[in-house]
């Protein structure tokens, strides 16, 4: 059997299914981005705001403790099973979705949407980075995220989309079966492993190994803490627009097309820009990129409190969407630039943990504001924690590998 190459043209084939994997992943959790807030309301009957993000709690919430079982589980078992559980967790969804007699069975299929997006996404992110050199990892990165959030917002759109013109039936769900049912059959059937990679790499690497983890990926260590901060409040972002903002749209009388096309604009820019953004990230330092693109998300959500008109709303959400491209590849190549390979998978299941944790955080800081105060409260209290967060980068993370951890 001839040694594995490091690579992204000497991989491509293995690469390129990667990529059309998350791409199925990003679509399962577009599906219901645009139309949660007015299904729970017609469907359901639920008009509270604290209410209706129960769902993002519980999704944000099993994606944090997947992305923390992926750290675990693929240096003992292998990226492919991660992979494969992660897709057999999602068949039951869209059915549950589509046809949920309530509230409850809402929250329960988020909790295995997070389950999947935890442990499917995760592992295509840790099995794509083994594939290439230490040179194309932004790349890598850029077009893993730009599949994956661009399958996100054409889910969004057309779903937004048929619900305007067809209803918030159950047909809604039928797409999402079908997808998953595709990303689990080439799971199990196409994937390779990527260990032997993984081991030639570790072998030619002179990055001293993690001593701790969990305490190094969190507070102890300058680069990979900083990173995993902004992580937290970078999805703590996305949580206010895809759990509070269809909503608030729909309050405010938009249709659910226009809400659609708020909702589909933000992952379209993120994800396309990505293309731009990963390959930046091989060049550029990680530092700068990320504080750059904390500000940028700022600047969209300072104006959303005082915004009336869908143009205004979908230009706040493509800036949005930019400074977003700007830090997502950056951070996991980041965190695999201050890994050695063999604790790669580990720190970047760590950090995925504290990132995703933010839809939690957000969910529950955006609907007890919004609850007790008002959504422009909400919104400027997002936007004042993302411009601290973006200055504690700024201040704390090291440009360069070469410090002693």
């Amino acid at each position: 059997m001839p040694s594995p190459q490091l690579g992204l043209r000497l991989n491509l084939g293995q690469f390129s299914l990667l990529v059309l994997i998350n791409a199925l992943v990003g679509a399962m959790v577009g599906m219901e981005r645009s139309i949660i807030g007015p299904l729970a309301e017609s469907r359901i009957g639920l008009t509270s705001t604290a209410v209706l993000m129960q769902f993002l709690v519980a999704f944000g919430l099993a994606k944090a403790v997947a992305n923390y079982a992926t750290a675990w589980l693929a240096p003992r078992f292998g990226r492919r099973w991660v992979l494969r559980l992660g897709w057999l967790l999602a068949l039951p969804v869209p059915w549950m979705l589509g046809w949920a007699p309530n509230w409850g069975w809402v929250v329960a299929a988020n909790v295995l949407l997070g389950f999947n997006q935890g442990l499917a996404w995760s592992s295509t992110v840790v099995m794509k980075m083994d594939l290439v050199d230490d040179r194309q990892r932004g790349l890598a990165m850029g077009l893993n995220e730009f599949a994956g959030y661009l399958a996100v917002a054409v889910a969004a759109g057309a779903t937004g989309w048929a619900a305007q013109h067809y209803g918030l039936g159950p047909h809604l769900f039928i797409a999402g079966g079908i997808t998953a049912a595709l990303g689990t059959l080439l799971s199990f059937t196409a994937v390779r492993r990527t260990e032997g990679h993984v081991a030639k790499a570790a072998a030619n690497s002179t990055i001293e190994r993690l001593c701790c983890p969990f305490a190094q990926t969190t507070w102890k260590h300058p680069a990979l803490a900083s990173i995993s901060q902004a992580g937290l409040v970078n999805n703590l972002n996305d949580a206010l627009v895809w759990g509070f903002v269809p909503a608030l749209l729909w309050a405010k009388g938009f249709s659910l097309s226009e809400i659609g096309q708020v909702a589909a604009v933000y992952p379209a820019v993120w994800g396309i820009a990505q293309l731009a953004t990963g390959p930046l990230a091989d060049r550029f330092s990680a530092r700068n990129l990320i504080a750059l693109g904390m500000l940028v998300q700022v600047l969209a959500l300072a104006t959303m409190p005082w915004l009336d008109s869908p143009a205004a709303w979908t230009a706040a959400s493509a800036v949005l969407g930019l400074g977003t491209a700007l830090v997502y590849p950056t951070f996991l190549s980041a965190v695999a630039e201050w890994t050695h390979p063999s604790d790669r998978a580990t720190a970047l299941g760590i950090f995925r943990f504290w990132r995703d944790l933010g839809y939690a955080v957000g969910a529950l800081l955006v609907g007890g504001i919004a609850a007790t105060t008002s959504a422009q409260a909400g919104i400027l209290t997002v936007a004042g924690l993302t411009l601290a967060s973006g200055l504690l980068v700024a201040v704390r993370m090291p440009t360069r590998t070469n410090f002693s951890k």
